[in-house]
């Protein structure tokens, strides 16, 4: 199993990496986030890599950081969620928003990456809660996020931004920005700025 790759970036697209290690390119379909996060070609580039093996087919998917791997791993444990699903829901959703989503429920964030509809997104959420302690929070935004939604003030701002559309993830996000600025309603405009 080949578990990372180090070397000159010599091809890239929006949806494959080809890196050249010791004179053998290595093709391997990556998520935006890796993409964003690739150096230009010529240049040397790590990526963590899954090896998928069918009968027809071997692949390799490479990401730009370990959680990015450990999400995927997790992502396709789940029943009908295939390498394409995973790296559709890693492009949307970083690891750190993805176990936030998934921690609070909000099946709705992952219906926004390609091919993953409300019944795959309600297993992933269900079958994944539990799991997704092992990726770490990442950024303070992010554990900012957990720790100020807690208050009745903010949840009553999260509920309403719902209401209005949002996913809890991005309500969340937002009013985590803005957490205890007022009342509820300052809050929920303040948190619009973020939002629009």
């Amino acid at each position: 199993m080949i578990y990372s790759l180090n070397g000159e970036l010599i091809y890239v697209d929006p949806q494959t990496a080809v890196i050249e290690c010791g004179g053998v390119g290595y093709k391997c379909t990556i998520t935006t986030q890796t993409l964003g996060a690739l150096p230009e070609i010529g240049k040397k580039a790590r990526v963590y890599t899954y090896m998928s093996i069918r009968e027809d087919a071997v692949d390799l998917f490479g990401f730009v950081s370990e959680e990015e791997l450990t999400a995927f791993k997790l992502l396709i444990t789940v029943n009908g969620v295939g390498p394409k699903a995973a790296i559709a829901i890693l492009s949307e959703l970083t690891p750190q928003k993805l176990a936030l989503a998934i921690s609070s429920g909000d099946s709705k964030a992952l219906t926004k990456a390609q091919g993953v509809g409300n019944k795959i997104a309600q297993r992933i959420a269900l079958e994944l809660k539990d799991k997704f302690s092992n990726i770490p929070s990442g950024t303070a935004d992010d554990t900012e996020i957990v720790q100020s939604v807690s208050s009745n003030t903010n949840d009553e701002a999260v509920a309403a931004l719902v209401t209005l559309g949002y996913s809890k993830s991005e309500a969340q996000s937002a009013v985590s920005k803005v957490a205890d600025s007022g009342s509820v309603e300052e809050i929920i405009k303040n948190s619009l700025k973020y939002l629009l």
